[in-house]
């Protein structure tokens, strides 16, 4: 095996010399096109139980996020050449499978639609071990299906790179909807080879790179226009390898104007800077997605334990002994704050027995739910400290045995809640559960994509993400969409020199993202109503258009 042909990772745990059992399995799996979203349930499932991945960089990008965080990996290496990878990768799929491990063999598209893949099958079958083969979605049919241009009726696929030389004159002479695996480069030379084979030239077709992806672009046009086409919009890249790209030959090419749903989404292929952690803005995040857009998660707070501890212990050992009627949570830290502290002392959720629960948020109330208690109390309008109070009843001597609220909250938490509730008649312990601080800085890449107009747009969600991301990475570039939670982070961004173009109906995060999505589409509107090309945000900075080629 050539080692400069593959890299790779062992797997975290796996101990020198340890005994491995005698059989491993080998899983070929379909990775599909590029959307991780067409993993089938088989896949997901497959993944999770692999000891070993073994695939190309770009294609075990999609399935990696399913895998276990140990699982080891390979990939061809920088310098390694196709067939030493070929070869080497088949030779590294049996190796791992013989020491035991259950070893997925990621493909791009379909495993049965792949030469090497099906090599490699035959040299597990001769060498016995087990294998199976789960299938993905084949570019030829998910790539189109992105692009708004349906398959049905009479349809060839031809691979242009293999395609036999009277492969063109058949095609020519059809009427049949073509489907061409080509390249950028080559799609013109494609054309002019239909058209002299009997294709009229007034034929249409649309072209597609990076399908079912948020990098998706498609063109479309005529066999006789298409050259000129790509070269009027610049689309033909510098000399750095062929781009694949998805041609599809035939009249139902046309419907692509009334069936283009995933390049007319509202954010498609918006960059947006969300101001939280990975795991705080998962939900975010995945809305985000559903428009199109690429989040980019940079945390601008970081959370600490409080420096003097004891006030938290004495709470939950109030909490446990019946000092409180009620026990308020304002923010997903705040939970997990108080779970790290009754893990500390053997408790769990069962410690919250006889005590009220309230909590502000969906995401709040749902953190909760996972450790096992359900809310009493969730404001019934807007979800805040001022939405809590409106519905919070008053202490009633009669009906509430005990005066007293517990209040985990951050150590730079507003009093609004406190002043309500004393007001209302409840006495409250106001404990600092964590601490916030201002996060590191993100990585230079990051930091310079902030300042230079690489985003297309930011979401902030507080006065104190403003303020820190700003801090720690510099003020974002003045063509980026800045959009704000509510009026007082608004105001603080303007207070930074920011312009302020998109306000969340209500004070949460997902409304702020579903304004964003109106705005996104309100501009896209805007720019087809006028007849211009529909743009991001970040390619209206100068020079953007030669650095995004």
């Amino acid at each position: 095996m050539n080692p400069a042909a593959v890299a790779t990772t062992k797997p975290a745990g796996t101990a020198a010399g340890a005994a491995a059992p005698a059989a491993g399995h080998v899983t070929f799996l379909g990775a599909g096109p590029g959307d991780p979203g067409l993993l089938t349930l088989r896949a997901v499932e497959a993944l999770s139980l692999a000891d070993v991945l073994v695939g190309e960089g770009h294609v075990l990008d999609v399935v990696r996020g399913h895998a276990r965080a140990d699982v080891g990996t390979a990939e061809p290496a920088a310098d390694g050449e196709v067939l030493d990878f070929a070869a080497a990768v088949s030779q590294l799929v049996m190796a791992s499978a013989r020491t035991g491990k259950r070893v997925v063999r990621a493909v791009s598209g379909d495993p049965g639609l792949d030469a090497t893949a099906a090599q490699e099958m035959l040299a597990c079958a001769h060498a016995g071990i087990p294998f199976e083969v789960v299938p993905g979605v084949a570019a030829a049919l998910g790539v189109p299906a992105y692009a708004g241009v349906p398959l049905s009726g009479d349809v060839r696929f031809v691979d242009a790179a293999t395609a036999a030389e009277g492969c063109w004159g058949e095609a020519g002479a059809s009427d049949s909807t073509l489907v061409v695996a080509t390249t950028l480069q080559t799609v013109a030379a494609v054309a002019a080879e239909l058209v002299s084979a009997g294709r009229k030239p007034d034929t249409a077709l649309t072209v597609t790179v990076a399908g079912t992806t948020t990098r998706q672009r498609t063109w479309s046009a005529t066999l006789a226009t298409i050259a000129g086409e790509l070269k009027a919009t610049k689309a033909l890249p510098t000399p750095e390898g062929p781009i694949a790209a998805i041609a599809v030959v035939g009249e139902r090419t046309s419907q692509r104007e009334h069936l283009s749903w995933f390049e007319t989404k509202p954010l498609f292929g918006w960059r947006v800077l969300v101001p939280r952690t990975k795991e705080q803005a998962a939900s975010l995040s995945d809305q985000l997605r559903s428009y199109g857009a690429v989040p980019h998660e940079v945390p601008t707070i970081a959370v600490e334990p409080p420096r003097t501890p004891q006030q938290m212990e004495r709470a939950v050992k109030g909490l446990v002994t019946g000092r409180y009627e009620w026990i308020a949570f304002t923010s997903v830290n705040a939970v997990k704050a108080v779970r790290e502290k009754f893990e500390e002392y053997g408790l769990d959720a069962r410690a919250f027995a006889g005590i009220k629960v309230a909590a502000v948020g969906e995401q709040t109330a749902q953190a909760l739910v996972e450790f096992g208690v359900k809310p009493d109390l969730v404001p019934s309008g807007e979800q805040s400290a001022a939405g809590l109070l409106e519905d919070w009843p008053p202490y009633d001597p009669v009906f509430d045995p005990i005066d007293r609220v517990f209040l985990p909250r951050a150590d730079i938490a507003t009093e609004t809640l406190v002043a309500g509730l004393v007001d209302l008649g409840w006495e409250v312990d106001d404990v600092t559960a964590y601490r916030t601080v201002r996060a590191s800085p993100p990585p230079a890449e990051t930091r310079e994509a902030i300042k230079g107009g690489g985003f297309d747009a930011v979401l902030f969600t507080s006065s104190s993400t403003v303020r820190n991301l700003v801090g720690i990475a510099g003020k974002p570039h003045n063509v980026t969409v800045i959009a704000c939670i509510g009026p007082a982070t608004a105001k603080t961004a303007e207070e930074h020199g920011l312009r302020v173009d998109v306000m969340a109906p209500e004070p949460s995060v997902h409304a702020l993202a579903q304004a964003l999505a109106e705005f996104g589409a309100a501009r896209r509107e805007a720019a087809q109503a006028a007849g211009d090309p529909v743009t991001r945000p970040s390619e209206r900075r100068p020079g953007a258009r030669r650095r995004r080629v």
